[in-house]
C-alpha cells in the first residue's frame, strides 16, 4: 500500500478503533450513543460545514463529478428495485446499497488526504447527498407503503404526498445541508468570519472530526452482527466495492479525471450511513439486516478505501 495512502488512512483507522475499544470496556455505553451523536451532528458538524463554506465562491463549485456519483448511484438504487421488487424491503435494501458514510467518515478523510481542494469537492456532493438520495427512498417507500394498505383494504393517516414533502423539507432544513446551504450563501456577500466567532467556530469544527470516528467505532462496539451477516456481506459488497467501480467507469465517461474523480470514488468506496438503519426502523422493515450491514460495511471500509485510494493514483 502505498505511503500517502497509509498516513491519510491509519489515523481514522486508529481513531475508530480507539472509539471501539471504549465501547467494548464499557467507558461510553450504548445509552450514550444518542446523546454523543446529537453533539456531534448538531453542534461540531454544523460549524465545521458552515466555516468551510463560507470563503468557497460558486465558480470553484464542480458538478459534473457529483453528476458521475449519483449516475452510479441511481443504477444501484434503480437496479436493486428492479431485482427486489417495489416494495419496502426492496427500497430500504436499495438505499443501504449506495449511501455512504461521506459526513462521519468522509469529512475526516477526504481532509486528511485530499486537503482544502478536495473537502470542498466532498461538501458540494454531501450538499445533494441527503436531499436527494432520502427524498427518493422517502418517494418510493411511500408510494409501495401506500400500495401495502390499500392491497390489504387499510386506510393511510397521511397521504403520501405529505410524507414527500415533509421528507423535501427535512432534507433541507436538516443540520448537514442547512450550514452548508448558509455557508455558501454568507461567502457571496464578500464578507468574512474574524475574531472571536471565527475562534469558536474554528474550535468546534476541530473538535467534529476525531468525535465523529470515536463515535463510529463506539456504535460497532454495540453493533449486533448475528444470523444476517452473509446478508450483510453481500450489502456491503454492492456499496463498498460496485460503488466506487461505477463511479469510475462513469465519470471517465464524462471525462472526469483528476482530485475530483478522486474523492467521487473514495466517497462511493465508504461504507454505509447511519440514517439507512433510521428509514429501516420508521418503515419496520429489515431493521436487523441494515444494522448488520452498517457493521459489516464499515469494517470492509478498511480495504475498499485502501484499494480506491491506492488506485486512484494510479488512474489519475
Amino acid at each position: 500500500m502505498n505511503a500517502a495512502v497509509v498516513s491519510s488512512l491509519l489515523p481514522v483507522v486508529l481513531v475508530i478503533t480507539l472509539g471501539f475499544l471504549a465501547g467494548k470496556r464499557g467507558w461510553v455505553g450504548s445509552a450514550a450513543v444518542s446523546g454523543l451523536s446529537n453533539l456531534v451532528f448538531l453542534l461540531l458538524g454544523p460549524a465545521l460545514l458552515f466555516r468551510a463554506m463560507s470563503t468557497v465562491q460558486l465558480q470553484q463549485l464542480r458538478f459534473t463529478p457529483v453528476a458521475a456519483y449519483f449516475f452510479a448511484v441511481a443504477l444501484i438504487f434503480g437496479g436493486t428495485l428492479a431485482l427486489q421488487g417495489f416494495n419496502r424491503r426492496a427500497a430500504v435494501l436499495a438505499l443501504g446499497n449506495s449511501y455512504s458514510n461521506s459526513v462521519m467518515i468522509g469529512i475526516a478523510l477526504i481532509t486528511l488526504a485530499y486537503g482544502e481542494q478536495g473537502r470542498v469537492q466532498l461538501l458540494t456532493l454531501v450538499s445533494l447527498h441527503s436531499l436527494l438520495l432520502l427524498t427518493s427512498a422517502t418517494v418510493v417507500l411511500e408510494l409501495a407503503l401506500s400500495r401495502e394498505y390499500i392491497a390489504t383494504g387499510g386506510e393511510r393517516q397521511r397521504s403520501p404526498l405529505h410524507n414527500v414533502v415533509r421528507a423535501i423539507a427535512n432534507s433541507i432544513f436538516h443540520p448537514v445541508q442547512l450550514p452548508i446551504l448558509l455557508g455558501l450563501a454568507f461567502a457571496q456577500t464578500g464578507w468574512t468570519l474574524s475574531g472571536p466567532l471565527e475562534q469558536l467556530l474554528a474550535m468546534l469544527g476541530q473538535a467534529f472530526g476525531p468525535m465523529a470516528l470515536l463515535l463510529v467505532g463506539v456504535t460497532l462496539a454495540h453493533t449486533p452482527i448475528g444470523a444476517h451477516w452473509r446478508g450483510a456481506l453481500m450489502q456491503a459488497g454492492i456499496k463498498n466495492f460496485l460503488h466506487p467501480v461505477l463511479v469510475v467507469a462513469i465519470g471517465w465517461a464524462l471525462g472526469v479525471r483528476g482530485l475530483p474523480l478522486t474523492v467521487m470514488t473514495v466517497v462511493a468506496s465508504l461504507p454505509i450511513g447511519a440514517n439507512v438503519f433510521l428509514f429501516a426502523q420508521r418503515y419496520r422493515t429489515q431493521e436487523e439486516l441494515i444494522t448488520a450491514s452498517v457493521a459489516v460495511s464499515t469494517l470492509l471500509a478498511l480495504v475498499s478505501v485502501s484499494l480506491a485510494m491506492t488506485a486512484m493514483q494510479w488512474l489519475t
